[in-house]
């Protein structure tokens, strides 16, 4: 007599459901990341033409609370605006983390994808030049680099920048070696398709996927990176406004007056949860993607 199985086929409803669920729940992180991200950086765009106060314009007001007339979020000990420092802030944050991320991924994914297909000599030379970069700590790169070079905008971008590229070479590297057997890429190399055609091609295209969803993540660590540094009095010199800046200057009157700290800590918090949501986000859609 043949045994009968117990059907599982509730347990597979269910655990399909949760998977709506969470993939539900997932998308809608991805939206409100993604409508954070446009607002932010279009506020920072167009500060000059909206509605804003100086940032660097004094006043008597000194460390009025969020909500008093004129000053939405209050001001700080010198009675500059709080939310006019935090958007023309933002430029700062989002100018380091966009200018630095996109130099490193250009640089680390032209040498990534260099030596995981030519492999040989290109390899070894690259991933010494990689292990190279990783071996400074990175604060103190930056401390010396700030130091040789003096704290401004572009200081911050290239230390960042030299700083991401190893993530990048990484990804590219590990990308175009699963790549480099796929039939596409055959097929090419037996038409006869020299190398950086295929590179080019074939092969860029595919390896840039899991790039972007890791550039979104590098963002996030750029901007607090650009936060530290700036708290530290290593980034971009005041006036300037900056959230780091925001923050060091007013750690002393937090117990008195804590919307000082509050209020650029909550644009640095959603700032870097948003930038990790949609690269966790796009990380999922891009692992669907490649096991179909």
């Amino acid at each position: 007599m043949t045994a009968i199985l117990p059907r599982k086929t509730g347990t597979v409803k269910l655990g399909a459901t949760a998977s709506r669920r969470a993939r539900r729940a997932r998308n809608l992180g991805a939206v409100f990341a993604l409508s954070w991200i446009v607002l932010i950086v279009l506020a920072a765009v167009f500060a000059d033409v909206l509605p804003l106060d100086d940032p660097n314009a004094i006043s008597d007001q000194f460390n009025a609370p969020p909500g008093t007339p004129g000053h939405l979020l209050g001001t700080d000990m010198l009675g500059r605006d709080i939310l006019s420092r935090c958007i023309y802030g933002a430029r700062v944050s989002i100018a380091v983390a966009l200018g630095s991320t996109t130099a490193a991924m250009v640089i680390g994914v032209t040498i990534g994808m260099i030596a995981g297909y030519f492999r040989g000599p290109s390899d070894a030379v690259a991933s010494m030049g990689v292990n190279f970069l990783l071996a400074f700590p990175p604060l103190v790169f930056l401390i010396a680099l700030v130091a040789a070079l003096q704290p401004s905008l572009a200081t911050l971008v290239i230390g960042l920048a030299l700083l991401g590229i190893p993530n990048f070479a990484r990804v590219a590297r590990a990308n175009t070696i699963a790549f480099s057997g796929r039939e596409f890429v055959t097929a090419a190399k037996a038409l006869g398709a020299p190398p950086w055609r295929i590179l080019r091609k074939e092969l860029l295209a595919n390896v840039m996927l899991p790039v972007m969803s890791l550039g979104l993540v590098v963002m996030a660590t750029l901007v607090v990176a650009e936060g530290s540094l700036s708290f530290l009095g290593l980034g971009v010199p005041p006036p300037t406004p900056s959230w780091g800046g925001m923050l060091a200057s007013g750690r002393e009157s937090m117990s008195h007056h804590p919307h000082l700290v509050l209020i650029p800590s909550l644009f640095f918090f959603i700032t870097v949860l948003a930038f990790n949501t949609l690269g966790d986000w796009m990380r999922a859609r891009v692992g669907r993607e490649s096991s179909i």
